[in-house]
C-alpha cells in the first residue's frame, strides 16, 4: 500500500495512548495532522500545540476541507471506535485509504530493525525502560510508548532511526501486523475475553506473534511462558536472572545473571516482584543489543517510571497515595503484593474504578480475591470505554463478591474522604478508566485536611 504519499493524516481516535504518538511520528515526518476524539485531554492538547487541528464532534460537516481529498489523505483509526461511526463509515464509503493503526505500525516496522512488546501485563514498563536504557546508551531509536514517560513527558521519542521500538497491542490481535526483528512476552494471562473468547485463543495469538521471529535468540519471554526463547525471570533458572541482594529506601538492589556475565549491585527503583521482572527483560535486551554496562546502570538509577504505572502522589510517614492503572486481576494482585513488602504492617484502602462490562462479568472471581487482600475497598461505578452495559454486571454486584467488611460502592466526588475516614496509612487509586482524570483534585483535598489538622 502506497500511504507515504499522502500529505494530510486523520486520525479517528487521536487521543488515544498509542494513536497520540503515531500522530507525533507522522507530525515528524512533515505530514498535514488532523484527528477526532471524543473528549479534550492533556494528550490532544499537546497535539495541538505541535500544529494539530482536532475535532470534537464526530459530525462529518467538522472533517477538515483538507482531509475531503481522497487521494492526498490518509486516515488511521483505533478499534477501539465503533464500526458505526459516523466519520468513519463516511471515509470507507468515500474511498479514502483507511487503516488501523496497528497497520501503519507494521508498515513503518519494515523499514528498521523493530523491537516489539508485547504481553497482557507488563509490556509499557518494559518498553519504556527500554527506551531510557537505548537513551542512556546514545543509541539512534524511535519509540511508541503505551504510557507517558516520566523522564521525557511523552509517549512518543524520537532519537534517530536505526531502531524502532514499539508496544505490541494484543487488543484485536493488531500485534501481529507488525514485522519484529526482536520481541518479548512478558506475560498471556487472560484478557479481552470480548475479542479472543477463550484464554486459549489469546494465548495461540500471543504463539503466533512470537512465532515470526525466526532468530530463538532475539526473542525473549517470561520463564514461565511456553514459548521459545530466551528466559527471564527473578530468582529462577533463566538464561537472564535477577537475584534481589537487598531492599533500600523502596527499590530492589540485585544482581543480574545473564549468559556472558554478571551485573553485580544494579538498582531497580520500582517496586513490586512483577517490576523487578519486567526491569530484568529490559536489561536482556539492552544487553543484545550492545548497550554499555555504565549506561544500564545510569539508566536503571535515573529511570523515573510512567505515568500512572505505581506512580507516588503523596509520600510521608502518615500518609502514601500511590496512583497505578491496574485494571486486571493479575495486575491488582502484583500492587498488593509490592505494596506490603515495601510498607509491611501498614493499613491499605484500595479505591477501584473497574474497567469495561465484559471484563469485570468474565474475572469477577479473580477480581473479588485480589481485592479482598487490602483492608478496604471501595468500588467506582463501572467505566464503559467502548461497551454498552451487561444487565446484572455493576460494581454493586462485584461488591458484593469481595470478601472483606470493610467496603462500599462510591462516586467519584467521595474518594478523598473515604480514604481519609478509613484511616489507612496507604491509599491506592486504581483503574484505566478516568479515574486518573481525579488525581490531582484527590492530592489537593488531603492536602488540605491535612492542613486541618
Amino acid at each position: 500500500m502506497s500511504w507515504n504519499d499522502k500529505n494530510n493524516v486523520f486520525f479517528i481516535g487521536i487521543g488515544g495512548i498509542g494513536m497520540s504518538a503515531l500522530a507525533r511520528h507522522m507530525v515528524s515526518l512533515g505530514k498535514s495532522v488532523y484527528g477526532y476524539d471524543k473528549t479534550v485531554s492533556t494528550l490532544t492538547s499537546e497535539l495541538e500545540d505541535l500544529g494539530v487541528e482536532i475535532v470534537f464532534d464526530w459530525s462529518c460537516d467538522v472533517i477538515p476541507k483538507s482531509c475531503l481529498i481522497a487521494e492526498d489523505t490518509l486516515v488511521i483509526y483505533t478499534p477501539a471506535i465503533p464500526q458505526e461511526h459516523p466519520q468513519l463509515t463516511y471515509f470507507l464509503s468515500q474511498g479514502f485509504t483507511v487503516c488501523k493503526r496497528s497497520e501503519i505500525l507494521g508498515f513503518l516496522s519494515s523499514d528498521s530493525y523493530c523491537i516489539a512488546i508485547g504481553g497482557t501485563h507488563g509490556k509499557t514498563t518494559t518498553t519504556t525502560l527500554l527506551a531510557h536504557l537505548l537513551k542512556s546508551n546514545n543509541s539512534s531509536f524511535t519509540a511508541f510508548l503505551g504510557g507517558v514517560s516520566e523522564n521525557y513527558q511523552t509517549n512518543y521519542i524520537n532519537s534517530g532511526d536505526e531502531y524502532m521500538l514499539v508496544e505490541a497491542d494484543e487488543y484485536d490481535r493488531s500485534f501481529l501486523t507488525l514485522r519484529a526483528d526482536m520481541a518479548c512476552v512478558t506475560s498471556m494471562d487472560a484478557d479481552h475475553l470480548d475479542i479472543y473468547h477463550t484464554e486459549s485463543d489469546l494465548k495461540a495469538s500471543f504463539v503466533e506473534f512470537a512465532e515470526k521471529i525466526q532468530n530463538p535468540k532475539t526473542l525473549f519471554h517470561h520463564i514461565d511462558l511456553p514459548l521459545n526463547g530466551q528466559t527471564y525471570g527473578v530468582a529462577s533458572p533463566a538464561n537472564y536472572r535477577s537475584e534481589i541482594t537487598t531492599i533500600a529506601d523502596g527499590s530492589y538492589v540485585f544482581d543480574l545473571i545473564h549468559p556472558k556475565g554478571r551485573l553485580n549491585q544494579l538498582k531497580a527503583v520500582l517496586p513490586g516482584r512483577h517490576n523487578l521482572a519486567n526491569t530484568t527483560a529490559a536489561c536482556a535486551m539492552a544487553i543484545q543489543l550492545g548497550c554499555s554496562e555504565s549506561a544500564i546502570r545510569e539508566g536503571l538509577q535515573t529511570f523515573l517510571g510512567i505515568q500512572r504505572r505505581f506512580s507516588y502522589r503523596l509520600k510521608s510517614t502518615d500518609f502514601t497515595l500511590i496512583d497505578d492503572y491496574a485494571h486486571h486481576p493479575s495486575e491488582i494482585t502484583a500492587i498488593h503484593q509490592a505494596v506490603a513488602e515495601m510498607y509491611p504492617n501498614r493499613g491499605t484502602a484500595v479505591v477501584f474504578q473497574p474497567h469495561l462490562f465484559s471484563r469485570t462479568r468474565d474475572f469477577a472471581k479473580q477480581f473479588s480475591a485480589a481485592l479482598s487482600l487490602f483492608d478496604h475497598v471501595f468500588l467506582l461505578p463501572i467505566y464503559p470505554a467502548r461497551e454498552k452495559p451487561i444487565p446484572g454486571v455493576t460494581s454493586e454486584w462485584l461488591l458484593s463478591l469481595i470478601d472483606n467488611d470493610q467496603k462500599a460502592v462510591i462516586s467519584k466526588s467521595d474518594i478523598a474522604s473515604v480514604l481519609s475516614r478509613s484511616k489507612a496509612t496507604v491509599g491506592l487509586l486504581l483503574g484505566a478508566g478516568d479515574i486518573g482524570l481525579e488525581v490531582d483534585n484527590i492530592v489537593s483535598q488531603l492536602n488540605f485536611q491535612n492542613e486541618l489538622g
